[in-house]
Formats: C-alpha cells, sequence, structure tokens
C-alpha cells in the first residue's frame, strides 16, 4: 500500500521522538570522553605518558572517532618510544583532517615518527605533504632537511658495507687461492725431497754394494801371492811329472 501524508507524518514524528530519548545518552559520552582527554592532557603535561595513553584509549571507547583522542594518543605512543605506535596513529588522522591545518600537524607528527624508526624516505614524503598544507612551517622545513640528510648518510653508508661486503669476499677468494698455491707448492716441494730421498738410499744402497765388492790391498796383496805360490808349485810339480818321463841310458861297461 503506497505511503500517505498521515504515514509520512508518523514515521517522521518517530523519528524524532527516538533521536531526543538519545541525545541524553549521546551527551553524556560526549562529556565522558572530553573529561577522559583532560584527564589524559594532565598525564601528559605530568610526562605520565603511559598513564596518558590509557586515558586516551578510554576516551576513544566512548568516541572511536575522536579526532583529539588518536591525535593525542599519537603524542602518547611517539613519547614512550612506540613510534610504529605513533605512526599508525597519524597515518589515520591524514585521511580524517578538517582542515590543511590539521592535517599538517598530522603529517608531521607522522614524519617525525618514520624519522625515529629511521624510515626516512617515508618520513622525507611526510614532511613534503605537511609542507603542502603549510608552506610557512619552519620547524616541518627543518626536519625535511635533516631527514634528507640522514637518508644519503644511511644510503651511503649502505654502499660502503656493500663494498667492504665485496672486498671481504674477494679478499677470502684471493686468500683460497693463495692457500692452494701454497699448498700445491708445498706438495711439489714434498715430492721432490721424497725423490731426493729415494735417490739418496739408491746410492747408499749401490755405494754399500761396491764397498761390499771390493777388497783391501793388503787382502789384494795377499790373494795375489796365493795365487803366485799355487803357479809356483803348479809349475814345479809339472817338472817333476815330466822329469819321471825321461829314460836316461848309460853307457855299461861290458
Amino acid at each position: 500500500m503506497p505511503l500517505t501524508d498521515k504515514h509520512i507524518k508518523k514515521i517522521n514524528g518517530s523519528i524524532v521522538t527516538l533521536f531526543l530519548l538519545l541525545f541524553p545518552a549521546i551527551t553524556i559520552f560526549s562529556q565522558q570522553e572530553k573529561q577522559f582527554i583532560r584527564e589524559g592532557n594532565k598525564k601528559y603535561e605530568d610526562k605520565k605518558y603511559n598513564e596518558s595513553e590509557l586515558n586516551y584509549k578510554l576516551g576513544l571507547n566512548k568516541n572511536k572517532d575522536s579526532y583529539k583522542a588518536t591525535f593525542n594518543l599519537g603524542d602518547a605512543y611517539y613519547k614512550q618510544g612506540k613510534y610504529e605506535e605513533a605512526a599508525e596513529q597519524f597515518q589515520m588522522l591524514t585521511h580524517r583532517a578538517s582542515s590543511k591545518d590539521t592535517l599538517s600537524r598530522a603529517y608531521h607528527n607522522l614524519g617525525n615518527s618514520l624519522l625515529q624508526s629511521k624510515k626516512y624516505e617515508e618520513s622525507i614524503n611526510a614532511y613534503k605533504n605537511a609542507l603542502k598544507n603549510n608552506p610557512n612551517d619552519e620547524d616541518t622545513r627543518y626536519n625535511l632537511a635533516y631527514a634528507q640528510k640522514m637518508l644519503k648518510q644511511q644510503q651511503q653508508q649502505n654502499k660502503d658495507d656493500k663494498n667492504k661486503d665485496n672486498k671481504d669476499n674477494k679478499d677470502n677468494k684471493n686468500n683460497k687461492d693463495q692457500e692452494k698455491k701454497d699448498k700445491e707448492k708445498k706438495d711439489k716441494e714434498q715430492q721432490k725431497n721424497d725423490q731426493k730421498e729415494d735417490k739418496g738410499e739408491q746410492n747408499k744402497d749401490q755405494q754399500k754394494q761396491q764397498q761390499q765388492g771390493q777388497i783391501s790391498k793388503e787382502d789384494a796383496q795377499r790373494l795375489l801371492d796365493a795365487l803366485q805360490n799355487d803357479e809356483k808349485n803348479l809349475q814345479d810339480k809339472m817338472k817333476k811329472e815330466k822329469a819321471k818321463g825321461v829314460k836316461v841310458q848309460i853307457e855299461k861297461d861290458w
């Protein structure tokens, strides 16, 4: 059945009544949110950053879209050295900022958090976005220059480390090659020495055999004398044998 003016008026009246019923609850939540933020700010000023963090979180429990609670929670994280958590809060705010000023401050704090985490390229981009929304922010301009300087140092350090690694690898390779050459040289020298020792042993054996085959001068003389003696005896014997075979004829006196 189509809606009539009477039905529309009745529905509108119900909506107004519902809003009026919810308004006190919304007001109470808003008051509690502000109270938690004020208490968090007080703790923050007293440098009780962990307590201020708790209060800001309680404020967000009352209103998860609270810009102030989110921004101040990021600050509380930053002061405690929780730079990644801080960056996460400020990154969310860059999509929710309502003006160039608030957007610039969100990017500025995002840049600071990234800078502390040594994410220099990302921090540079954040500072540049902050300056786009507030070109007159000298603090952001100074931080941008500092981040650019740190990035150059980081890149140079990475380059030096890479060159050092390459040099170390080259030195290690050269050392291994040299060790291999030294080993080969040592093996050759050892082989040469072994061959010399083997040859020396052979020479010793030959000398020993030669020495064993040689006789002294006295022994040689005695041997010579003995041979001469044997020859003389042999000749004498042969003479006697010859003498026996000769028939001597004599004249008989008949």
